[in-house]
């Protein structure tokens, strides 16, 4: 963060000094939630939640070195106290769902009021370049490959995992200094006005949106309030003379629509053969459903990049990220050789080891909505079909936030795993959609199995990938062992699942 002093911090917030704090004393560091990450300088972060209550930390913070605390209250410290905001009746968003007085909406409030103002002052003085995504799903692995795209041409800030809401997004503001040539802000939204909120904090120059799905369709009702909400992106982009750059998903029709409703100049992906700016051809999957492609874009000659994140569905994210990279002012083989070496960075998304003894575990289990499913499954089934003969294993919980149409949805990946031969089904969890969907799966020929919860999970897996498979030959070979999938919504806890699997064995 930018250095301000306690009384610049609270004109900025609208808050009030407490009778502790130095008016003239800096903030120099960090902005954290955690009182244990806390650095000398720091400002901390007092947020009430679920459990804790970050007020009760705050002279731990100072005794870590934080210059002071945001706060709604007296707290016998440095602080800078700042007015609470109750939440607006029909609030779905995080904050709302553990905050009755709006102590935690005021201290979030506050946070970003300062990134607000860090972000325009770095825009404005050191040339700070914000680039937004967002999407129903992909945002996280394409917000890595931004990162490392543009790390290689600047010094980059990207949130950490999915730090892509009302908190983590100012959080990840607050990161940037003098120093940062490039932020990269992954935007979430859960209604009508999420992204565009997102988007006054910290305006971006160049926004990607990659897809209409149905994430969160249960909040949005249908896939045209979605696209009203994810195209407030590039509603917020500055004009076409002014820099503004909106990177749009030629696949994607009802992104594709969202052009109309932007004045920035407009560049299209394609990873399906439809005309576009930016496109890949002769696209080859190896044995981990690794993609290497052609690359090719109006500033060059054509790139092979061969990626080293897991899923054909990655290169449609790593179009998104080339354009960012290009519409940057990279060359399309610094952009190549970035997209060559870039690694997955955000924990349980297409997190893919092999055990020393050869069995193969896809730890997909962050998020998950009907696209991402059906990704994961189709990697799955890829890697599967490179070793004849051994089992494919979907252990899936369930997709979250569908609404009216969950049962259904989840009814559907039977067809799924139909299509890209699973031979195994272990459903997770006692609700009406995983039933239907072990019902349908059963239908098809697929073995499936239903237990309670993830300890169950991994002890039926365990004991299946411990037996052979009827009549197979060489099993005991590291090439003829079976690949296993864990996925389901992040609330469902699964990855628990894909470490019990690998616990104790070592990886290569």
């Amino acid at each position: 963060m930018i250095s301000l002093s306690l009384r610049q911090i609270a004109d900025i917030t609208g808050g009030t000094l407490s009778p502790e704090a130095d008016p003239e004393a800096l903030v120099t560091s960090f902005v954290e939630f955690d009182s244990r990450k806390i650095t000398p300088g720091g400002l901390f972060v007092a947020l009430p939640g679920a459990r804790v209550d970050g007020h009760d930390f705050v002279a731990k913070a100072v005794q870590q070195g934080a210059t002071a605390a945001l706060t709604t209250r007296e707290v016998g410290a440095p602080a800078i106290i700042v007015p609470k905001r109750p939440p607006a009746p029909g609030d779905n968003s995080d904050l709302a769902a553990n905050d009755p007085d709006g102590s935690a909406a005021g201290v979030v409030d506050a946070m970003s009021r300062l990134a607000a103002h860090v972000a325009r002052e770095l825009v404005a003085s050191h040339g700070l370049a914000i680039a937004g995504v967002t999407g129903s799903a992909g945002k996280t692995s394409t917000k890595d490959l931004i990162a490392a795209v543009l790390s290689s041409a600047g010094e980059t800030v990207a949130p950490p995992g999915s730090f892509n809401n009302e908190i983590g997004h100012p959080y990840t503001v607050l990161r940037c200094s003098e120093d940062t040539d490039f932020l990269v802000a992954e935007m979430s939204a859960r209604g009508i006005g999420h992204v565009a909120n997102l988007a006054r904090i910290a305006p971006p120059k160049v926004g990607v949106v990659l897809n209409v799905g149905s994430a969160h369709l249960g909040e949005f009702g249908s896939r045209e309030n979605i696209a009203l909400a994810k195209g407030e992106l590039v509603e917020a982009l500055p004009a076409a003379d002014d820099g503004g750059v909106a990177v749009l998903n030629a696949d994607d029709d009802l992104v594709a629509g969202m052009a109309s409703r932007t004045a920035a100049r407009v560049v299209t992906f394609s990873a399906d053969g439809n005309e576009a700016d930016y496109f890949a051809t002769d696209v080859e999957l190896d044995e981990l459903a690794r993609a290497t492609f052609t690359m090719h874009s109006p500033h060059g000659a054509p790139q092979r990049v061969r990626l080293n994140v897991f899923g054909a569905h990655q290169v449609s994210n790593a179009l998104a990220a080339a354009a960012v990279g290009m519409e940057c002012c990279m060359t399309p083989e610094a952009v190549a050789e970035a997209l060559s070496n870039a690694h997955s960075v955000s924990s349980h998304r297409m997190d893919v080891n092999t055990r020393a003894d050869g069995v193969t575990v896809i730890n997909d289990a962050y998020n998950a909505n009907p696209e991402s499913m059906r990704a994961a499954i189709a990697a799955l089934g890829f890697t599967a079909a490179a070793r004849p003969g051994v089992r494919s294993v979907a252990v899936l919980g369930e997709m979250g936030e569908l609404g009216h149409d969950s049962v259904q949805a989840h009814a559907a990946l039977a067809d799924d795993l139909a299509r890209y031969r699973v031979t195994h089904l272990v459903t997770v969890g006692t609700s009406d959609a995983m039933a239907e969907l072990a019902e349908r799966a059963r239908e098809r020929g697929i073995d499936t199995v239903e237990v309670g919860d993830a300890e169950a999970a991994g002890t039926y897996v365990d004991k299946l990938l411990a037996s052979a498979p009827p009549g197979a030959e060489g099993w005991h070979t590291r090439e003829h062992r079976d690949v296993v999938l864990v996925k389901a919504s992040n609330a469902y806890g699964l990855w628990v699942v894909a470490e019990q699997i690998l616990r104790g064995r070592k990886t290569i």
